[in-house]
C-alpha cells in the first residue's frame, strides 16, 4: 500500500510513473527539465512511497571518474545491498556489480536505479553512456521489474545523448517526462503546503520574480508579503535569487560567460530579437551550426522561446526571455549588486524601485508573459475549442499603415477570433473613450491586414478586473481574473 504523497500537483508526471510502475516490462524513464524545477524531488518522493527497492545515484558537477564510481557504489551498498561491494575501475564493472546486487532481491519486488544528473556522471572518456547501452539492451530490458530513471538539467545533453541517441540506446526511452515549473495553482498549493496564505495578487508578483521554480518557493517566508519575500530573496546578500544566476548557468553550460552575453543581449528586447540582428550584436555568437547550439542550449533549457512573428516586414526566426527569474535578475538584481553589496539595504532598494513607472511597465510585460504561459486556463475560461490557432500579433506599419499589438487571440474554426487585452493593475482596468477608440482602431488594422471576415469578439484578461462603464458593458465579450488563471 502506496504512503501519502509530499508531491505537489505533477498529476500528468505522476500518472506516467504510475503506469510504468505497475507495466510487465522493463522500463527506461528520461526526466528533463530547468534546474531547480524538482525533478528529484518528484522521482525520490514517487517511488519512496511505493513498494520497491530503490538505488538513487546522483552525479557530482565536474568529479572525477573514481569520484562518480565511488559515489556509484556507496549509494548502491547504502539503499539495497546493505554490504560492503568491491570498488569497480569502469562503469562495465559498476553496472555488472549492480546487476548481481538486483538479481538477489526477491523476485516479486520492482527495482528501480535511479541515475540522477546523468550528464555529471557521464565525464569525458568515462564510457557511460556505451555501459548503459550493452548493460540495457543485453540485461536489464530484459528483467520485467527493473525501471531505470535517467535525469539530467542540462536539457540539450539529455535530448542528444539519450532521447534522440543513434547508437544502442536508440528508441529505447519507453517514457519520457519534461517537467515544467509549477502553474500559478500549483504555486498556490505549494505555497500552503509549506505554509505560507497569500491572495492570488501576492502569488502573481512573486511568480514574476521567481516563476513556478519550486527550490525558489521554497524560500519564501511564512508571514512577510510578497514584496518583503522579494527584497529578502532577491536584494540581500544571503538571498537565494541574488546568489543563483552565476551557479545556474555555471551548471548548465560550459563556458557559462558566452551564455551569459547571449541572454543579457536577449533580454534587451522585450519583444523579441531576430536571430541575424543577435548575431550581429553578439559577439558570443557566429553563423552556423555554433549559433544554432548555443540557441537551443537556452531554448531546451527553458529559458528563451523562439518564434516567428505575424505579418512582420524582416521575416526569420525571433527569441526572447520567458524564464521569469532570469528576466528579473537581468533588469532588476544584477544592475544594484554593487549597492546591495556594500550596504545591504534590501528593503529600501526593493521597494523604492517597486513604486516606480519602469516597475509598473515591466510588470505588465511579465503578466503577458504568465498569461501566455497558462494559454489551457484562458482557453477554458473563454470555452474555446484546442483546435483554434493561438499567438500573438504585431503590425510594425508600413508606408501609410499604423502599426497595432495584439497581446493574445484566438483564430477559431466557428468564424470567429476572440481577441484579449491583458492588462496588470492595481484597481479595476476603466476602459474610457480613447482607449476603446485604440482597441477599436487595432481591431481594423488586424483585419485589414490579415484579410480576414471573421467575427471579433474581444476578452479582457486582468489581474484586478474591469470597472463598469458604457464601454465594456456593450462592447466586452468576457473578462478574465486572475480566479481564472489560478484554476
Amino acid at each position: 500500500m502506496a504512503k501519502k504523497s509530499k508531491i505537489i500537483g505533477r498529476t500528468d508526471e505522476q500518472n506516467l510513473l504510475n503506469e510504468a510502475f505497475i507495466s510487465k516490462r522493463a522500463e527506461m524513464i528520461a526526466i528533463y527539465g530547468r534546474r531547480r524545477v524538482g525533478k528529484t524531488y518528484l522521482i525520490k518522493n514517487y517511488f519512496e512511497n511505493m513498494p520497491c527497492s530503490l538505488a538513487y545515484v546522483s552525479g557530482m558537477k565536474d568529479g572525477r571518474l573514481s569520484e562518480q564510481l565511488e559515489n556509484f557504489t556507496s549509494s548502491i551498498e547504502r539503499d539495497i545491498a546493505g554490504v560492503s561491494l568491491k570498488r569497480p575501475l569502469s562503469w562495465m564493472e559498476a553496472f555488472e556489480l549492480f546487476s548481481q546486487v538486483k538479481d538477489k532481491i526477491d523476485k516479486k519486488k520492482k527495482v528501480i536505479l535511479f541515475l540522477d544528473e546523468l550528464p555529471w556522471l557521464a565525464t569525458k572518456r568515462s564510457r557511460l553512456i556505451q555501459a548503459l547501452d550493452y548493460y540495457w539492451n543485453r540485461f536489464w530490458s530484459h528483467d520485467s521489474r527493473f525501471k531505470l530513471v535517467i535525469c539530467g538539467s542540462a536539457v540539450s545533453w539529455m535530448i542528444r545523448n539519450i532521447i534522440m541517441n543513434k547508437g544502442g540506446l536508440y528508441n529505447r526511452v519507453t517514457r519520457q517526462i519534461c517537467l515544467e515549473p509549477f502553474t500559478l495553482k500549483e504555486t498556490k498549493d505549494f505555497l500552503r503546503f509549506i505554509g505560507v496564505n497569500l491572495n492570488n495578487r501576492q502569488i502573481v508578483e512573486l511568480y514574476m520574480v521567481a516563476g513556478g521554480v519550486p527550490y525558489y518557493l521554497n524560500h519564501v517566508q511564512k508571514g512577510l508579503s510578497a514584496a518583503q519575500n522579494i527584497a529578502k530573496m532577491a536584494f540581500s546578500k544571503q538571498g537565494i535569487l541574488y546568489q543563483d544566476f552565476n551557479h545556474l548557468f555555471a551548471s548548465l553550460f560550459e563556458d557559462a560567460e558566452k551564455y551569459h552575453e547571449i541572454i543579457r543581449s536577449i533580454a534587451e528586447y522585450r519583444y523579441g530579437i531576430e536571430q541575424e540582428e543577435l548575431i550581429k550584436k553578439c559577439s558570443q555568437l557566429s553563423h552556423g551550426g555554433s549559433a544554432t547550439r548555443q540557441l537551443q542550449d537556452l531554448e531546451e533549457a527553458g529559458f528563451i522561446v523562439s518564434f516567428i512573428p505575424c505579418d512582420r516586414k524582416k521575416k526569420g526566426i525571433y527569441f526572447r526571455v520567458i524564464d521569469e527569474y532570469v528576466s528579473f535578475y537581468l533588469k532588476w538584481i544584477d544592475p544594484h549588486k554593487r549597492s546591495v553589496a556594500k550596504l545591504d539595504k534590501s528593503k529600501s532598494i526593493w521597494l523604492s524601485h517597486r513604486e516606480t513607472a519602469s516597475w509598473k511597465s515591466w510588470s505588465g510585460y511579465s503578466f503577458e508573459t504568465i498569461c501566455l504561459k497558462h494559454i489551457a486556463q484562458i482557453r477554458e475560461a473563454l470555452n474555446i475549442e484546442p483546435s483554434a490557432l493561438t499567438t500573438s500579433w504585431r503590425h510594425d506599419g508600413r508606408l501609410g499603415d499604423e502599426g497595432a499589438q495584439i497581446d493574445l487571440l484566438f483564430d477559431r474554426q466557428d468564424d470567429a477570433v476572440t481577441i484579449c487585452e491583458i492588462k496588470y493593475t492595481d484597481k479595476p482596468f476603466q476602459i474610457d473613450k480613447s482607449y476603446y477608440q485604440q482597441i477599436m482602431k487595432k481591431i481594423e488594422v488586424y483585419k485589414k491586414t490579415v484579410k480576414t471576415h471573421k467575427e471579433i469578439f474581444l476578452a479582457f484578461v486582468t489581474s484586478s478586473g474591469l470597472k463598469k462603464s458604457l464601454y465594456s458593458e456593450e462592447y466586452i465579450s468576457s473578462v478574465l481574473t486572475l480566479e481564472d488563471l489560478f484554476k
